[in-house]
């Protein structure tokens, strides 16, 4: 049998037809400008210098062109003769002295000139007791600073104030091409503009070991953020381990031997956040965000139905039974117990109505009420429970937007996220403060959320009192938090994903509202973006370029 000849065969005519197309397409990419190519003309890298640039910007900040160098035998820490002492400060001691002349893990000892005046002792004075306290709301965290060979000064009302206070003097020394470390003569007057500056971290999602949230803890000291908003239970998962109802982790964690954050762990991230001055704002968020609640609580969520019978889905804790609130009281008092803080974040966002509407037994009780179809009631009715238990067991509490969206009366010291932007966020601000009640602010600095390129400018650009409305319900801003939802992060992304996008938030919280410049930002934000990456955290590049150390 004789071949066909490749032009008249169909079958093969039809594969040639198909490679001339793929053939034609490549040269077409490789001939044709590519859209994500379409960038201004190469420029050579530039390296990031350290100067001694800080960020957060301060309040106030006069750097002199006098420098001093700073010899690792010659250097101290110590406290001034009047002086409070604790732990804080003194374990602070030594990691600033770490930061400051360890190199890749080896103690560098900086060349030093002789040309040079030499500052040998930064002198600390704390005004108010520190041993054994916890930062809150209404910590103070001014610090006064003046460096001035031979001996700088370092003075604030308490413990906090000093830790803002040696993160900046750690900012300001900076290593030379030829090894020295220099430090410009320099005064700091400073102080936050909110007393809310946090980090929202989703551990449910997926399991954040505490390794790296140690690691994130470590960056928010670096940029002056001081709450840890651990939302640590949601729907995927229940990693913390109760003493109450330990069922709760056995049967809700992804892994009850592995995944699981157990009391002492718990303990050592307070303690660490504590030590860094960093308050841990639990969420155990309910009614809504409890699938994970349902294996090891019976009888907390509520049973679903198609018709007159159960479909076997299970939703939402169940506003009607009085063993709902008997399991929130214990758990409550558990976390008063465990966490010291005196916020709690209670939630109460997007909850569904659907499987409450499907249920025979909430229809009648719905109806025993007075709410006839108003299911925001019930839902009123469940969140007015679970505050006025929170305030029993000695706890005051935050919650997501949707509880005053929908109608729930609260307390006027309520703090309420504004998560949302729909309406707009300048709307929701106005409308949370016009009300009398502080607000934090949640909605622009998703950074969960990414994108080709610079996004950080975005983040930087957003104003918390930027609504209209009378200086005193901007006064009930609080601040706001950067938040890190885990559905596609966990240890291995999460301090790439979050720094230095984050660092701008920082800024935007703590310094003064006129503090706007983006060419300004850029310089301390590569600085700081190669800053974090020297003391051994993976913080992801801001553009093209490359840090001072990366030769050393």
């Amino acid at each position: 049998m004789t071949s066909t000849p490749a032009a008249h065969d169909p079958n093969k005519m039809a594969v040639l037809r198909r490679t001339q197309a793929v053939f034609s397409v490549l040269l077409v990419l490789f001939v044709s400008p590519l859209p994500c190519h379409n960038v201004p003309a190469y420029q050579k890298p530039v390296m990031v210098q350290q100067t001694g640039k800080v960020l957060p910007k301060p309040q106030m900040l006069t750097v002199s062109a006098e420098a001093y160098t700073l010899a690792m035998s010659g250097f101290k820490f110590t406290y001034g003769s009047s002086s409070q002492m604790c732990d804080i400060v003194d374990q602070a001691f030594r990691r600033y002295y770490d930061l400051i002349f360890v190199v890749d893990g080896v103690k560098k000892a900086p060349v030093v000139s002789k040309d040079m005046s030499e500052l040998t002792e930064l002198q600390i004075m704390v005004k108010e007791p520190c041993t054994g306290v916890y930062p809150s709301l209404e910590s103070s965290e001014n610090y006064t600073l003046t460096v001035a060979a031979p001996m700088g000064t370092l003075v604030a009302d308490s413990a906090w104030g000093v830790l803002r206070g040696l993160e900046t003097f750690s900012q300001l020394v900076y290593r030379t091409d030829d090894g020295m470390i220099i430090i410009n003569k320099t005064t700091v007057d400073d102080f936050p503009r909110f007393a809310h500056r946090g980090i929202l971290l989703d551990t449910s999602r997926h399991f954040i070991p505490i390794k790296y949230i140690k690691q994130n803890l470590d960056a928010m000291a670096y940029n002056k953020f001081n709450v840890f908003h651990w939302h640590i239970v949601d729907d995927p998962s229940f990693p913390y381990q109760s003493v109450a109802f330990p069922d709760l982790s056995a049967k809700g964690a992804f892994n009850p031997y592995t995944h699981l954050y157990t009391q002492e762990d718990v303990k050592d991230v307070i303690e660490y956040s504590r030590l860094r001055g960093i308050r841990v704002v639990p969420e155990f968020d309910t009614p809504g965000h409890t699938a994970s609640w349902g294996a090891g609580l019976p009888g907390f969520l509520t049973p679903c139905y198609d018709g007159s019978a159960p479909n076997g889905k299970y939703y939402a804790a169940n506003p009607m039974l009085n063993t709902t609130y008997d399991y929130m009281t214990k758990l409550l008092q558990e976390i008063k117990d465990v966490f010291p803080d005196k916020y709690v974040h209670l939630g109460g966002d997007e909850v569904s109505f659907n499987c409450w509407k499907s249920n025979p037994d909430i229809t009648k009780f719905m109806e025993k009420m007075g709410f006839g179809t108003d299911y925001s009631k019930l839902e009123e009715y469940y969140i007015k429970n679970i505050l006025d238990i929170t305030t029993s067991v000695g706890r005051d509490y935050i919650v997501w937007q949707e509880v005053l969206d929908n109608g729930v009366q609260v307390a006027k010291d309520t703090v309420v996220e504004v998560w949302k932007s729909n309406p707009s966020v300048p709307t929701e601000m106005a409308r949370v403060t016009g009300q009398g009640l502080r607000a934090i602010l949640s909605s622009c600095w998703y950074l969960n959320y990414i994108a080709y390129g610079e996004d950080w400018g975005k983040y930087y650009k957003c104003d918390p009192q930027d609504f209209s409305g009378t200086q005193a319900q901007k006064d009930l801003v609080i601040g706001g938090e950067a938040c890190m939802w885990g559905e596609y992060v966990d240890g291995t992304n999460l301090i790439a994903r979050l720094w230095p996008r984050a660092s701008a938030v920082a800024e935007r919280l703590w310094s003064n509202k006129d503090v706007t410049s983006m060419a300004d930002a850029t310089v301390r934000m590569d600085e700081q973006r190669c800053r974090m990456v020297r003391r051994g955290l993976n913080a992801e590049p801001l553009h093209p370029g490359f840090c001072q150390f990366e030769y050393d």
